[in-house]
């Protein structure tokens, strides 16, 4: 009883200062709004255009993306890399021995953000920096030794990592991995780059549960009207009991 009181209150702890469990970085504030559509929108072209070569979302179907994105049946097609059918859902278009490419075959990524959270998934794209001893030549901040090459560094450009002496507990420092600092520059001034990643942590976090944004909504509309009912319960229950001494 006690192990598992003192773990749910780590995991509140890591919850409430948004904590990388890999690298033990803070993780950065990602700032979604899975009700602004035009962002919702972005991050599905930014998606399909740079991460479905590799990964899928196999829960979601084209046509409900369209639906719930208003997006044009006529402009669907400009997402659809692997399939011509609106109602199929979103594959990648990696090969079936694509294993051998990365040590691991890329993962689905439908549930992601409920999975990491979208912080996670944000500071993740923006966490990647130059490490010669890697194969792809860059490693991640907040997913030490991934397997996934850096696809948008054209955009973002190259960062070098910071590292800083911390005393152990046996009072001498060793040199730790705190973050990033960019080194070349991108296609993309910093500020843009940081919206083009928000939008596509803002489409995942939608992919991830498409109902969320109406579900929020009919929650309010819940407890208005059991607050209501609250109201006009205890009012009947006054005038049920006044006369009872």
């Amino acid at each position: 009883m006690l192990k598992a009181s003192l773990l749910i209150t780590i995991g509140i702890f890591c919850a409430g200062t948004a904590w990388c469990e890999e690298g033990e970085v803070a993780l950065l504030q990602s700032g979604t709004d899975i009700k602004n559509i035009e962002s919702l929108q972005r991050g599905a072209r930014n998606f399909m255009n740079y991460c479905s070569g590799c990964h899928s979302l196999k829960y979601l179907r084209y046509n409900r993306l369209a639906a719930d994105l208003q997006i044009p049946e006529s402009e669907l097609p400009n997402l659809m890399f692997t399939s011509s059918k609106s109602f199929d859902h979103i594959e990648s278009a990696m090969p079936p021995d694509s294993e051998g490419w990365f040590g691991r075959p890329p993962p689905d990524l439908s549930l992601i953000a409920r999975a990491r959270g979208g912080d996670y998934i944000y500071s993740f794209l923006k966490g990647f920096y130059s490490d010669k001893s890697r194969i792809w030549g860059v490693n991640n901040l907040y997913l030490p030794n991934a397997a996934m090459p850096h696809i948008l560094y054209p955009l973002q450009g190259s960062q070098k990592p910071v590292f800083k002496n911390i005393p152990d507990g046996g009072g001498s420092a060793r040199m730790v991995l705190t973050g990033v600092e960019p080194m070349t520059p991108g296609a993309m001034k910093p500020e843009e780059y940081d919206q083009f990643v928000r939008d596509i942590t803002n489409f995942l976090e939608y992919a991830a549960e498409p109902i969320k944004a109406k579900r929020q909504s009919l929650g309010v509309f819940v407890m208005l009207f059991l607050l209501v009912f609250f109201v006009l319960a205890y009012l009947m229950k006054k005038e049920y009991w006044k006369d009872v001494h």
